[in-house]
């Protein structure tokens, strides 16, 4: 197998949220793990890397945006975090995961599975039946859940908290999907229809997690690792911490950092810096609002950065067969958070004491 590139070494470590011992990566698990995981790793690979872009499309203009640091190690008193946005960030690496897999599974990369055709010739309701290629989402789980799943070792309330994300993101796939129909009869008449399962844009997941994370439930249980043996009593409380909590809800463990400030400690980088957008209609109004949010609300002022921007323009079809463009130089004017005058060194200045005359 041949080395991943370090965009791809990254979105694999994503599935490994702040390991303290040491970071793994896709490629560990399946040097160790059974040899037919081998032919879905490349599909574990790109899913995981769509976690994290669409995770950064989510978050693009919020105070925390899904940073590079998020992938990396980060302690806390020596026992991994377990944040609002980390459960968004295990949920939506799982749901990437099983995605990519129920997606080539159903295009025939796999020798081992095809489409789901347990209901072909069913009757699905009044007028039509299930036939076509239905995704096959419970291969996908299943080997989601063995890549993903494997991954976490602990057996405390973090571990718990992390595998309950890892199930919330998988469930989300299935309750994004939809049921595609086609027509069958005399010159269209469609007297019947044949209909099949189909998985949503990842987009749609993307977007149905985003709402989870709004409403994700804090858990209030012991943060400490139980003790050698999985004692029956910290099964017991954890259970008791999970009732009533639906499989498919994001839950968490300790508030959010503030996201304002700048923390390297816990791989937080503050806004100061951040772009954000104003003045532009064609964009929705979260987006509109991203100055106030990422600046205005952290002590920040916006300040308007003009850059020349180079493109392609006036691009004609030339017979047979190029396309050429002349190049373009456009202003374009950007906005970025900066500090008020005079913070920046205020807190170094220091009052002089009178000297007392004689």
């Amino acid at each position: 197998m041949g080395q991943l590139d370090v965009p791809s070494a990254m979105a694999l470590s994503m599935l490994c949220l702040f390991q303290l011992a040491s970071t793994w990566t896709v490629n560990n698990f399946l040097m160790t793990g059974p040899k037919a995981f081998l032919t879905y790793a490349s599909s574990v690979q790109i899913g995981a890397q769509s976690g994290i872009k669409e995770c950064k499309h989510q978050f693009a203009w919020d105070k925390w945006n899904c940073p590079e640091s998020t992938l990396k190690l980060s302690t806390l008193n020596g026992l991994r975090i377990a944040t609002r946005e980390t459960s968004f960030v295990r949920a939506i690496s799982a749901a990437g995961v099983m995605y990519s897999l129920t997606k080539n599974c159903s295009l025939g990369d796999f020798d081992s599975c095809g489409c789901d055709d347990a209901r072909i010739g069913q009757t699905g309701g009044r007028g039509w039946i299930w036939g076509g290629c239905s995704d096959n989402v419970a291969f996908g789980e299943k080997i989601s859940r063995h890549f993903v799943d494997a991954l976490e070792d602990g057996h405390d309330s973090r571990a718990a908290v992390n595998l309950h994300n890892n199930e919330a993101g998988r469930l989300a796939v299935k309750a994004t999907m939809r049921t595609v129909c086609k027509c069958h009869g005399v010159s269209g008449s469609c007297s019947i229809q044949t209909c099949w399962m189909q998985l949503a844009d990842f987009r749609e997941v993307g977007n149905y997690l985003r709402i989870k994370h709004q409403h994700a439930r804090k858990l209030e249980m012991d943060k400490k690792p139980m003790k050698a043996g999985n004692s029956a009593g910290s099964r017991r409380a954890i259970a008791h911490a999970f009732r009533g909590i639906s499989r498919t809800e994001l839950v968490y463990l300790e508030d959010s950092p503030n996201y304002c400030i700048k923390n390297q400690s816990l791989g937080v980088q503050g806004t100061e810096g951040r772009e954000c957008l104003k003045g532009d209609r064609n964009i929705s109004q979260w987006e509109r609002r991203s100055c106030r949010r990422l600046c205005y609300e952290c002590g920040l002022r916006v300040v308007e950065r003009r850059t020349e921007v180079v493109s392609s323009c006036n691009c004609k079809f030339h017979w047979c067969c190029t396309v050429k463009c002349e190049r373009c130089m456009q202003v374009v004017t950007k906005y970025y958070c900066a500090r008020k005058d005079g913070a920046r060194k205020r807190h170094n200045k220091t009052k002089r004491k009178p000297v007392a005359r004689r």
